[in-house]
């Protein structure tokens, strides 16, 4: 993906992706074990599978200088980047969203999304 003028491309098909979808979870304490947090990036993994998600990845707070506009209170975010609203529309109902949502609900104390367009 690259940027220009303000607009992401995804770089295999060279078509403006047009929509963002950013995931930040805290998971609850019982669950920050490395063998729970395997399964759960494994989770993530899946989700960035889906035919449906145009690019994106899951990563864990950067170790950065902690500033007072910093916040690093989350475990783990997703970004994702869907060529069309429609396809995230889609992606919400999709079996393995649904799969994952099932799976991990349990785990996490707060979920927080922002979807750029």
């Amino acid at each position: 993906m690259v940027s220009k003028r303000g607009l992401q491309v995804n770089l295999r098909t060279g078509k403006r992706i047009r929509m963002d979808h950013h995931v930040y979870f805290w998971l609850k304490e019982e669950f920050q074990n490395s063998a729970d947090r395997a399964v759960f990036e494994q989770g993530l993994s899946d989700l960035l599978a889906i035919p449906l998600v145009a690019g994106g990845r899951w990563a864990v707070p950067a170790k950065v200088e902690l500033r007072p506009v910093v916040d690093q209170s989350w475990d783990y975010a997703l970004t994702m980047q869907f060529a069309t609203l429609q396809n995230q529309i889609d992606y919400q109902v999709d079996a393995d969203h649904e799969v994952f949502i099932h799976t991990f609900k349990g785990w996490w104390a707060k979920v927080l999304v922002m979807d750029l367009a």
